[in-house]
């Protein structure tokens, strides 16, 4: 059976790597991820923070996923616009849920507004 989570890996959590294969791919991601901004930077403000939203919102849920944790959608991607400074209109949302948003975005964006 494949394993589709890193913890399921038998090595877990003892990995063994190749600096010069991981160091070129890293390197491929980041020249990636300089053009995705590029093009981003052409696209409209609201355009552009709504494929922000999205990320994050996909990022958070599919995370809490692994952890078992099933979240709505909608209240995810109202509280991450809320934070984020962006205006829709969402949902009533729970202590959790924005527990949960606010150390995601300090852990994995950096950003807390």
């Amino acid at each position: 059976m494949k394993s589709i989570y890193i913890w399921q890996q038998t090595d877990w959590p003892d990995f063994t790597w190749y600096d010069a294969k991981l160091s070129y791919k890293l390197g491929r991601v980041r020249g990636l991820q300089g053009r995705l901004v590029g093009r981003m930077s052409a696209l409209g403000f609201d355009l552009k923070n709504s494929a922000m939203l999205d990320a994050l919102t996909a990022d958070i849920t599919k995370s809490s996923e692994i952890e078992g944790e099933i979240l709505n959608v909608d209240q995810v991607r109202s509280s991450v616009a809320r934070h984020l400074g962006i205006e829709i209109e969402g949902l009533q949302l729970n202590a959790f849920l924005i527990g949960m948003l606010l150390c995601f975005l300090q852990d994995e964006v950096g950003y807390i507004k």
